[in-house]
């Protein structure tokens, strides 16, 4: 129960947000959950309390490229926001040089979270601004919680055949798999509530991309926190550790289902 209420409200909130929101509060939701996930994330690979003020420094740095698709609301804001942070971070390493023996371990980290949190937490907003963004948004939730509820229930039940056990051992070939099932299953029966005129051959052919795409997500979390010897990114989500904990899955697969739907005009 400490996990399946605070778990139902989250889901509640977000669902309320996606049908009664507008631009300006989605992207200002978005923004703070970035800086969270920023903070989150500088707070793992930093990790003396000596470095403070590299965290401050870093922080807003990494939601740049976020900032920047707010500002213009477009692809090219976004990418303006990545190369702000790119620079950024360059200019910081370049005048820090001399002072820590890890510098490029910190420069590569610190270009992989601009990428992670504030690139892939875009396309949310990408999303969001096409016709019927809002809907996507829950089409792509739905995906999402389907495989990670598919996964959890199969792996559990069936699982024998671990996945990818050096980075997440109890991930498991079956638990993927059945994942896949739910997750397309959740795809269409959303698309019928909510986006009836779309092709099915689509909707099942994106719900199999991105679940491939979601497990990657969370095994890519899953790097980062062993990498950094971290159990959760955050305490903030009460039962279910941080906002990275919990993007992980929608991060990844929020720039593919952008680049499906405006790549193959299913809109």
């Amino acid at each position: 129960m400490a996990r399946i209420i605070p778990g139902i409200l989250l889901a509640a909130g977000w669902l309320l947000l996606l049908f009664f929101g507008n631009v300006p509060v989605f992207s200002m939701f978005l923004l703070l959950m970035g800086i969270i996930g920023s903070k989150e994330y500088v707070r793992m690979v930093v990790k003396t309390h000596d470095d403070q003020h590299r965290r401050l420094f870093l922080i807003p740095l990494l939601v740049l490229p976020l900032a920047g698709a707010i500002a213009f609301k477009s692809i090219n804001g976004l990418q303006f926001g990545l190369t702000a942070a790119f620079v950024s971070i360059t200019f910081y390493i370049i005048y820090n040089y001399q002072s820590s023996s890890d510098i490029f371990k910190l420069y590569s980290q610190s270009i992989f979270g601009a990428v992670y949190v504030g690139w892939l937490s875009s396309f949310l907003l990408m999303l969001y601004l096409l016709p019927q963004g809002n809907l996507w948004l829950v089409l792509l939730s739905a995906i999402t919680a389907g495989s990670d509820t598919g996964a959890y229930i199969f792996g559990m039940n069936f699982g024998k055949h671990k996945l990818c056990p050096s980075v997440s051992p109890k991930k498991t070939i079956e638990g993927a798999l059945g994942g896949l099932l739910c997750a397309v299953g959740f795809a269409l029966l959303f698309r019928w509530l909510l986006l009836p005129h779309v092709n099915i051959v689509f909707i099942i052919a994106a719900a199999t991309i991105l679940t491939g795409v979601s497990i990657i997500g969370d095994l890519t979390e899953s790097v980062i926190k062993r990498g950094t010897n971290t159990k959760d990114s955050g305490t903030i989500l009460a039962g279910h550790g941080g906002v990275l904990d919990r993007m992980d899955s929608i991060l990844f697969a929020a720039p593919f289902l952008y680049y499906l739907l405006t790549g193959f005009k299913a809109l």
